[in-house]
């Protein structure tokens, strides 16, 4: 298995310490762009796209080990091992890849100096216990049907809820390029794995230091849900963004890349 194709895998820079990014549900490895160039000069950077995503290898797409975000920890710690990474990975996810990227630290705790996680939801769903993710799960359930029945029509409503108010067009425009041209039955998949997950019981598992950016107003994720996390994670540090949507990399990088910028060198120096 060539996983470097697999995955769509590019490294970007040859020396330095290394950012691995990880794209939200219905994305590929361009949403990025607006942030690595920041990074060209110091850092060693890593960007792919999950089976069935971008340019991944649609052929390698399974459905029974991408219906749970253990298949796509999977992919990220596959990708690591066929560049021959053992430590020192900064990982940097956007939505549901901040989950990705918690149980593939979990899995690999000695791969990763830590996690910058922008945009996280360990749930999207409400619990009557009194977590609030945002979503019921029939809204969800509706969601899904949309989609099984207009997959276009399911792309242009999603993307301007997740751009917001901070995405104007271009943002919703390249998330309904993005979304349309995924293949529907793999994207039914990635969907109920994305927004039927329920990853809070993992959180006081994370041992790697953690930096939690959240957008102050987020369709996909209240603030509330960041307050959740941060509460529940032992080495994290949770940062508000003033962005107004759910993809600050894309709307709004230079916020990004100062808190990138800022977190990676107190840990540094911290540690």
């Amino acid at each position: 298995m060539n996983v470097l194709k697999r995955n769509n895998v590019k490294v970007l820079g040859e020396t330095g310490p290394v950012l691995l990014y990880a794209h939200g549900f219905g994305c590929n490895q361009d949403m990025w762009n607006h942030v690595t160039p920041a990074f060209a000069a110091t850092h060693r950077q890593v960007v792919f796209d999950y089976v069935g995503s971008g340019n991944s290898d649609r052929a390698a797409f399974d459905p029974q080990r991408y219906a749970d975000l253990k298949g796509y920890a999977q992919d990220v710690v596959e990708v690591c091992d066929a560049l021959g990474l053992h430590e020192g990975v900064t990982f940097v996810g956007h939505s549901v890849s901040c989950s990705i990227g918690i149980l593939a630290s979990i899995e690999r705790a000695a791969l990763f100096d830590r996690l910058i996680l922008l945009g996280p939801s360990p749930c999207f769903l409400n619990d009557p216990a009194g977590y609030a993710g945002g979503f019921e799960r029939e809204d969800l359930e509706g969601l899904l049907t949309l989609m099984e029945q207009n997959y276009m029509g399911w792309a242009q409503y999603l993307a301007p809820v997740v751009a917001g108010a901070s995405g104007d067009g271009e943002v919703a425009s390249t998330l309904n390029d993005s979304f349309c041209s995924t293949d529907p039955a793999v994207a039914r998949v990635f969907a109920r794995a994305t927004f039927f997950a329920d990853n809070r019981a993992d959180l006081p598992k994370v041992s790697r230091p953690s930096l939690l950016l959240q957008h102050r107003k987020d369709n996909l994720a209240p603030l509330g849900v960041g307050e959740y996390l941060h509460a529940h994670m032992p080495a994290s540090t949770l940062q508000i963004l003033d962005v107004e949507g759910h993809c600050a990399h894309m709307s709004n990088p230079a916020l990004v890349i100062e808190a990138m910028r800022d977190y990676m060198a107190s840990t540094t120096s911290a540690a």
